[in-house]
């Protein structure tokens, strides 16, 4: 064999074991076998082929061996090529295990798909979790307001986790049941003498039926008396009252004061009547006396005694206030 064909050979080994490499992690197959765990070579090139990352594979199922739990390659890359994280998935398992949970491979990777963290649903599970609601306000018959504060301990129920509502539904519950209890109590100093009554009836409603949680206690943290919304509301009503007075006492005096325009503009046109009629009796006397129906004594004795009815009318009026002709002298 010459040089020539040495160096083609050597060459030839040096690409194949470069392709072998590539395509084979062989630490990650060595790990494999070291820890028992039945991993072929066909399986890890048939991971590199489809695209799937064999450490991501090959490490959780180690995890899932050594944990005691029953696993194959198989069920764990599809859960991988479905979009799944294998690594928690793996993890919720052994915790489960663990805690002597019935979570079976199936129900713990439907929950990862879900969109849910299943390695927190299962720490939910064996320790509960408290959340706090915020201040709900609630007015009772009484029209005092109370700001209550309640602490839900819930515990994650896995059988419910898919589909099932969240802590924002329980919050919204719990709130909408100590709207309730204390909107049916007559008086305030109830609640406050025995908050642990809303408590009980909250629990007796059932809240946690559709959501992926179990109540286990309603604790009330804190309530506060706010304002007294019965009087606000008697106020504003007493305000609206006598706004809606004062407007009709408004059309009232409006409708007296269009009257008396009226009336008024009617003592103008009767004095316009009066004059037009005075105005007619010069003419009345110039006709009887071209006519013959009185005489000239007649006219002055007339013309005298309306003269003196004007110096008695005068003399009447002395010393007394002249009064202005739109002012009522009897009032």
């Amino acid at each position: 064999m010459n040089l020539t064909g040495f160096v083609i050979i050597l060459c030839a080994l040096a690409l194949f074991f470069a392709l072998f490499f590539s395509l084979v992690p062989v630490g990650l197959w060595i790990s494999a076998l070291a820890a028992n765990v039945k991993v072929s070579i066909f399986n890890l090139i048939g991971m590199k082929l489809r695209r799937v990352k064999p450490y991501m594979i090959v490490l959780p199922l180690i995890k899932a061996v050594k944990g005691g739990i029953d696993l194959n390659v198989n069920q764990l890359e599809a859960h991988y090529l479905a979009g799944g994280n294998v690594d928690v998935v793996v993890d919720a398992l052994i915790a489960a295990h663990r805690a002597n949970m019935n979570l079976p491979f199936e129900r713990a990777a439907a929950i990862d798909l879900a969109g849910r963290n299943v390695l927190e649903a299962v720490k939910m599970s064996v320790n509960p979790k408290v959340i706090e609601t915020p201040n709900v306000s609630a007015v009772a018959k009484d029209g005092i307001e109370l700001l209550a504060k309640a602490r839900v301990t819930v515990r994650a129920n896995l059988d419910r986790l898919i589909g099932g509502a969240g802590e924002t539904t329980v919050l919204a519950r719990v709130g909408e049941g100590i709207v309730t209890t204390v909107g049916s109590s007559f008086s305030h100093k109830e609640v406050l003498e025995n908050p642990d009554k809303i408590s009980q009836t909250v629990l007796s409603k059932g809240l946690d039926a559709g959501t992926a949680f179990e109540i286990l206690s309603i604790d009330i943290a804190d309530v506060d008396v706010g304002r007294n919304i019965g009087a606000q509301l008697q106020t504003l009503q007493a305000e609206a009252d006598k706004n809606i007075a004062q407007a009709k006492a408004e059309e009232r005096r409006a409708m007296a004061v269009a009257k008396e325009q009226e009336m008024k503009a009617a003592v103008q046109e009767m004095r316009a009547k009066v004059v037009e009629a005075e105005a007619l009796v010069p003419d009345a006397m110039a006709t009887a006396l071209r006519e013959g129906k009185i005489g000239v004594m007649d006219y002055y004795n007339l013309q005298n005694i309306i003269a003196d009815t004007q110096m008695r009318d005068t003399i009447s009026k002395t010393g007394k206030p002249e009064v202005p002709e739109n002012i009522d002298i009897k009032s």
